[in-house]
């Protein structure tokens, strides 16, 4: 899905069963040049603020109950303005770090072409295989599940790569098929849903229910990092 306007009316009920809001952090300084940062710690810049306290401000009208954001700056500083948004405190956890990229970090998008040409089209079709490509599976992020309630919202401060992984194997969408699933632009977010929460027969299960939302004044970036 492409981005899209927030119905914030769309976004109040409460869901039956638990819900996660993948939300990747606002633009940094890198992301304007187009540039790979990985887990390169970089701050948001001016624009990345304002899309932090913009989206924040919509984000909390679907009641989060629990805030877990990556530990890097651009991560953590978009999440304080949810928590400022809805005075619910924000944890950290490097598990939801983006996947770390060696040598690509900090070369242009344009660059890796060029230089790794074959690595770096293998990776934008989403090969799990190429180790710059988020090839891990942010599984982790049922250990935050594990401490919500039917009907309560977890909140997870992130980066491109590590949301693209983290939706595809909560669906149990096979690795060699998540490059299927678009990336997500800085400040927008992705919503899972729990499915038949109240059987005990079916196995966890989640569906998308939203994907790559944001406000249509926030302006497109590259869809990784």
């Amino acid at each position: 899905m492409s981005p899209r306007a927030v119905d914030s009316a769309a976004g109040d009920s409460a869901p039956e069963g638990r819900r996660i809001i993948f939300w990747r952090h606002g633009r940094t300084e890198w992301n304007a040049r187009g540039l790979f940062q990985g887990q390169e710690d970089i701050a948001l810049d001016d624009l990345g603020r304002q899309q932090a306290t913009q989206a924040a401000y919509e984000l909390k009208h679907l009641a989060p109950s629990l805030i877990v954001s990556s530990d890097l700056e651009r991560a953590r500083d978009t999440a304080a303005a949810l928590s400022v948004a809805t005075g619910i405190s924000a944890g950290t956890d490097e598990r939801f770090r983006e996947t770390y990229a060696g040598r690509w970090q900090g070369l242009a998008f344009a660059e890796i072409g060029r230089r790794f040409p074959e690595d770096q089209q293998a990776w934008h079709e989403g090969d799990p295989h190429v180790a710059a490509g988020g090839g891990e599976s942010r599984l982790e992020t049922l250990d935050a599940v594990a401490q919500l309630q039917p009907g309560q919202t977890l909140i997870v401060v992130s980066h491109g790569g590590a949301i693209r992984a983290g939706v595809a194997a909560l669906m149990g969408i096979a690795p060699e098929l998540w490059g299927s699933l678009a990336g997500v632009a800085n400040c927008h977010w992705s919503v899972l849903e729990e499915l038949n929460p109240s059987s005990s027969a079916v196995p966890l299960r989640w569906q998308l229910t939203g994907h790559n939302i944001g406000l249509a004044s926030m302006p497109s970036a590259p869809l990784e990092g």
